[in-house]
This record gives C-alpha cells, sequence and structure tokens, in this order.
C-alpha cells in the first residue's frame, strides 16, 4: 500500500501555471516551453536556457527578477535562494506555508524542468580534475529533490524523454497532473542525483587513489526491461553503467528479437573473451555455451577460425553465442549459418553478410564498432546475501618472457604460442579450468568442476568424442598445450593431460606440492612453464 501525505489522494489533480526551465542540454527545450507557453503557462529561466527560449520568440521571466540578485561567481550561484526554493517546497495546502510566500512575495512553481551539468561526459572524455569540479552541479541538485519532496503539488522533470508524457498528462488532465504521474516523476529524479553522486564520489575515489572508499554508490540507467531472468519466474532488467565499454551494453542490434537476460550475460562473456584477440593477433573467434567456450581459435581468415572454433566441440555450439574479433564477412556469415545460433557480436559487418543472415529471423546480429580493452581498469560487482562484492576486472597479463620453465624441457616456439593461446582462454573458462590447444585452437574445454582432475578429464574426453565425430585416428589432445586456470595441487590432473596427449603446460605454480608436480611432468616428458598468476572465474 502506497503511503500518501495527509490530505492526498491518488487521483488529486493540480494544475501547472508557473514552470522553472534550466537545462544544460537543450535538446527538445524550445519545444517544451512552446507547448507549456500555448497552454498558458509561465516560462521562468537561466542564463543559456532564458536566451534559448528568448531567441525562440518566447516570453521568459529571468529567475534573477525572482531572486533579486543576478547570477554570480561564474553561475555558481542562482537558484540557491528562497524565492526559488520556497516556490518548489510550499504546501499548497498548509495555511502557515500560504502565508509565508503572500509575507516574502514567493509565488508557486508547479513545473520544474532541470538537467544537470555534464559531469558523466567530462568523465568520458578524460577532462582534467579543475574542469571535473567545475562539471559538479551544485543549484540543480538542489531544486530537484526540493521539487521531487514536494511531488504532491510539483512536477519534476529531468529527462528529455519525459517531455511528451508531460503533455500527453496535461492533455488528459485539462492541464492538470495526477498524483500517480508526480509520484513517477519524483522517483526518476531521485535515482537521477542518486545515479549523479555516485559517479561524482567514483571518480573522487579515483582523483584520490582510495581503492575501497568507506561508501560506494551504484548506479545504472534501465537499458531494457527483460521479459525474464535466468528463467521465465524471474523479474529481471538490464541497467548500462555509462562506460561505454566496447560490447554488448554499447552494441548495436541490426536483426533478431530482443536479447534475453541469457543471451546477455553469454554475449558479454564472449566478446570478452574474443578481444583478448586484437588484429595484430589475427582472426580469432569464440563460441560460447553458458558463459563458457566451447571452442575458440585462430585462423587465417574469420571463416577459418570460425571453423576451426566449431570443431572443437560441434554438440555444444548449437544454439550457442559466437563473437568475432574482425568484420564479419558474407563467407563467415554462411558457416554460420550452417547451425542454429542464438547471437553473433563483431565489430562491424559488411552488407553481404548482413544480407545473408537476414533470413535468419530469430538470429540477433551485435556490432560494437571496436574491441574491448582486456587490460583496461574496471570494476566487477556480484551481489551476495546482505551485501556486493567488488573488484578489479581480471585484466591480468602474461607475455612469453613472463614465463619460467620448470622441467627439463623447455617448449618450443610453436608450443609457447600455444601455451599463450590457452592461457588466454582459460582466464575465460569457469575455474576449475582446464583447457587443451593445437595450432590455434581449442581442442578440449573443462569447465567448473570441483576436482580439478575432473575438469582435465572432460577436456580429454571431448577432444576425443569429436575426433571420433570428424573420423580421426587419435585424439585431437595429441601433442596439445594444456592450460590450468590455477595451480596443480596435486599431480593427478597434470597426468590425466599427459595421458590424453598434451605435450606441454601452463599454469600458475605456487603449490605446496609443486616438486611433485614438475617431477612427474618430467616423468612424462612434458615441457612447463610457470606463470606465476592465476585465473580463477566463479
Amino acid at each position: 500500500m502506497i503511503d500518501l501525505p495527509e490530505g492526498a489522494h491518488m487521483t488529486d489533480l493540480h494544475p501547472i501555471s508557473r514552470a522553472l526551465l534550466s537545462v544544460s542540454d537543450k535538446t527538445g527545450l524550445i519545444e517544451l516551453g512552446k507547448a507549456l507557453a500555448a497552454r498558458g503557462v509561465e516560462l521562468l529561466s537561466t542564463g543559456g536556457s532564458a536566451k534559448a527560449l528568448r531567441d525562440a520568440g518566447l516570453e521568459v521571466r529571468d529567475v534573477a527578477d525572482v531572486t533579486g540578485f543576478p547570477e554570480m561567481m561564474d553561475g555558481r550561484v542562482k537558484t540557491l535562494h528562497p524565492g526559488v526554493h520556497g516556490g518548489l517546497l510550499a504546501l499548497r495546502d498548509n495555511d502557515e506555508h500560504v502565508a509565508a510566500m503572500e509575507e516574502h512575495n514567493i509565488s508557486a512553481i508547479d513545473l520544474l524542468v532541470v538537467n544537470l551539468y555534464p559531469f558523466e561526459a567530462a568523465l568520458a572524455r578524460g577532462a582534467e580534475y579543475d574542469e571535473m569540479i567545475e562539471n559538479i552541479d551544485i543549484g540543480g541538485p538542489a531544486m530537484i529533490r526540493a521539487a521531487a519532496k514536494n511531488h504532491s503539488f510539483v512536477n519534476v522533470l529531468v529527462d528529455v524523454e519525459d517531455y511528451d508524457a508531460l503533455l500527453a498528462e496535461l492533455d488528459a488532465n485539462d492541464g492538470a497532473t495526477s498524483f500517480a504521474f508526480r509520484q513517477t516523476l519524483a522517483q526518476t529524479a531521485y535515482a537521477r542525483t542518486a545515479a549523479y553522486d555516485a559517479a561524482v564520489s567514483t571518480w573522487m575515489a579515483g582523483a584520490i587513489g582510495d581503492v575501497t572508499p568507506r561508501r560506494k554508490a551504484v548506479a545504472g540507467t534501465l537499458a531494457q526491461t527483460l521479459r525474464y531472468g535466468e528463467n521465465p519466474h524471474q523479474a529481471a532488467a538490464f541497467y548500462t553503467d555509462g562506460s561505454n565499454r566496447p560490447g554488448v551494453a554499447t552494441a548495436t542490434q541490426h536483426q533478431g528479437k530482443e536479447l534475453s537476460y541469457n543471451n546477455i550475460n553469454d554475449t558479454d562473456a564472449a566478446f570478452e573473451l574474443v578481444s583478448e584477440f586484437s588484429a595484430a593477433d589475427g582472426p580469432a573467434v569464440a563460441i560460447i555455451k553458458h558463459a563458457n567456450p566451447c571452442g575458440v581459435a585462430k585462423g587465417a581468415t574469420l571463416a577459418e577460425a570460425y571453423q576451426k572454433a566449431f570443431e572443437c566441440d560441434q554438440t555444444s555450439a548449437f544454439g550457442g553465442i559466437i563473437a568475432l574479433n574482425g568484420e564479419l564477412d558474407a563467407q563467415t556469415a554462411e558457416a554460420i549459418t550452417g547451425i542454429f545460433t542464438e547471437v553473433v557480436i563483431a565489430p562491424s559487418v559488411t552488407d553481404e553478410a548482413k544480407a545473408m543472415f537476414a533470413a535468419k529471423k530469430n538470429l540477433r546480429l551485435l556490432t560494437t564498432g571496436g574491441l574491448a580493452d582486456p587490460m583496461a581498469v574496471a570494476e566487477t560487482i556480484r551481489q551476495v546475501s546482505g551485501g556486493y562484492l567488488m573488484q578489479n576486472k581480471d585484466n591480468g597479463h602474461i607475455a612469453a618472457a613472463d614465463l619460467k620453465v620448470v622441467t627439463k624441457v623447455a617448449p618450443t616456439d610453436e608450443q609457447l604460442v600455444d601455451l599463450l593461446f590457452a592461457w588466454k582462454v582459460a582466464k575465460h573458462v569457469k575455474s576449475n579450468a582446464i583447457v587443451y590447444v593445437k595450432d590455434g585452437a581449442t581442442v578440449g574445454v573443462g569447465a567448473g568442476q570441483m576436482s580439478r582432475l575432473d575438469s582435465a578429464l572432460i577436456a580429454a574426453t571431448k577432444a576425443q568424442r569429436m575426433a571420433d565425430a570428424l573420423g580421426l585416428s587419435e585424439s585431437l589432445a595429441k601433442g596439445s598445450a594444456v592450460a590450468s586456470d590455477a595451480f596443480f595441487p596435486f599431480a593427478d590432473g597434470l597426468l590425466e593431460a599427459a595421458a590424453a596427449g598434451a605435450s606441454c603446460v601452463i599454469q600458475p605454480g605456487g603449490s605446496m606440492r609443486d616438486d611433485e608436480v614438475i617431477a612427474a611432468a618430467d616423468e612424462a616428458g612434458l615441457a612447463m612453464v610457470f606463470t606465476g598468476m592465476r585465473h580463477f572465474r566463479h
């Protein structure tokens, strides 16, 4: 049940006679001003907003006329005055408030239209400290909060997309708005100031080097109301954080029905993985199922990379998500259409490839304009009962020079290439993770097992099963490079990989039994390198 102010009712209608418009984003301002003026609403405004409205031929009264003070201090002080805040906060049905308004010549303000200084835009373009400070709005949030608090009588608009909704409400109610409508506007307004403050506080924590501030504010903007969550009985929505990191949140969808919760989650996993491979690495493709890779490969072309990735696990690839690190071309698109695919995401797409996908009405095609930077600093958030876990995104990177050879046999240059490829893939596989790679393609993936031995066994089984399906005489794992996302606590998992035909291993090291594992590798004739870095992914 909704608690209403004393004397208020859900259907209480209040007309708009006077509006204050003060916006940094002038989109739609003139149209809104004209629509309000046509309804007999008196317009108050400030600075650039007032000029824009006057230039459009509208009659506008300056806020300075209301306050008796000019804008000063480079615009820092203009609306922080009882003449403004009294007009926003006064309860129209309170005799003392009405008397105070009459005594101090304060007129009611029925509508506030404010959007804030573009702090987030300044942050996105990497503005310097002093410019960031100047883009922190003071008067705007104060007015928004005042108007939202007094939503029994006052309407507050903070988003351009709500302008038409206001005009429709006025048309439906003969120039008035309902209490329910004003409530919705108030909630949106408080969410906007909260998001704004979150952006400011997060930026400032970074600016002063505070990695774990006492209070952490997180905000997002609704991008999509989803049909349901992971399962049909779960409500869900998709929010963006404004970071503009290339990926599913910023992608353009060219065709197909809307993305589901699971589609978004899996597409993000696919694109983050394929972004590990830059254009300099050559064409690369990742196929994802349930947030785990079932095939990842590099090739001379994207079509070749796709075929190699597909041949890692053709069964799991059905209904999967495909991510590419380059422009999707017609040849690759034709290969992809050979099986049912949920989503394809790439930096760009040719017109020929688009036309080829057009017949696949249920396939979603997304382009991002670029790859995500796998080494960029970002944060991840996971909710637990009663709180949140926050950490830096896993942007750990290992080069050949960082590796430590710990066995009698050192890996060859060709093996090193496959070891580093397997290591990049293992970073994106749920722990415990074991990844077999040969000739720039995964040939077996073991994911999310409670035992590292089981992950090694599952990956080996997949490699053998796929070899059988392809009519090969030996396992795909024969001569492969193996990556383990964390150290082998015992030699059993490593020996399972050796039994499957692996020739070399990459792992973090650091186990109490490293000596035993190294000795087992030597006995099996394996080359093994330590990274000194692990990639748990839970």
